[in-house]
């Protein structure tokens, strides 16, 4: 995995950790999630102390949906401590970048990168990393900060490390939490 720091301009979008994904009230949460909620808090500080900009991204789930507008699960993780100036975009879809919003957001803080944390791994995490190259930006994912739930076939830390590989063949720079924080 090369060690290759973003570059200054690129914000930290971290995707979909809301408090449905963490709870545990109506599904278990994510794999590793008091782990993903400590390594997301100390990304979020990194960006900010570098002078780069947070967005985050929150999924508006169908009406009944634990990730509905309005319902329990639907808010961003308030452990992950989001300040008033960081914005939040909203989907309905797995890539991000399906609001537009965000798109012209990333363009206005003069980035050509972006990078990724959040949830989940399989889903919105890789459905935005091909979003961000549709985009024409150029990825880095950091890969112990995104995170999923076991599937019936799999479990979790073997989709995460599938999906790592993947993210790198795709031609996505790949890095970790310590490496981006020096811890």
């Amino acid at each position: 995995m090369p060690n290759t720091a973003p570059s200054a301009a690129a914000p930290l979008i971290v995707i979909d950790l809301q408090t449905g994904m963490f709870d545990g009230r109506f599904d278990p949460p994510i794999h590793d999630a008091d782990a993903i909620a400590e390594r997301a808090r100390a990304l979020i500080d990194w960006a900010r102390k570098t002078g780069r900009k947070v967005a985050f991204v929150r999924h508006d789930g169908p009406a009944d949906d634990p990730l509905a507008p309005g319902a329990s699960g639907w808010p961003v993780w308030p452990q992950l401590g989001q300040a008033a100036d960081e914005p939040t975009f909203g989907k309905t879809v797995g890539n991000a970048f399906s609001n537009a919003e965000l798109g012209r957001w990333v363009a206005r803080q003069g980035a050509e990168e972006v990078v990724l944390i959040g949830a989940q791994t399989d889903f919105c995490v890789a459905a935005t990393v091909k979003g961000a190259f549709a985009e024409g930006l150029g990825v880095t994912v950091v890969s112990d900060a995104h995170s999923t739930l076991d599937s019936m076939e799999e479990k979790a830390p073997a989709i995460i490390a599938r999906h790592n590989a993947a993210f790198e063949e795709q031609g996505a720079q790949l890095t970790t939490t310590a490496a981006l924080v020096g811890g």
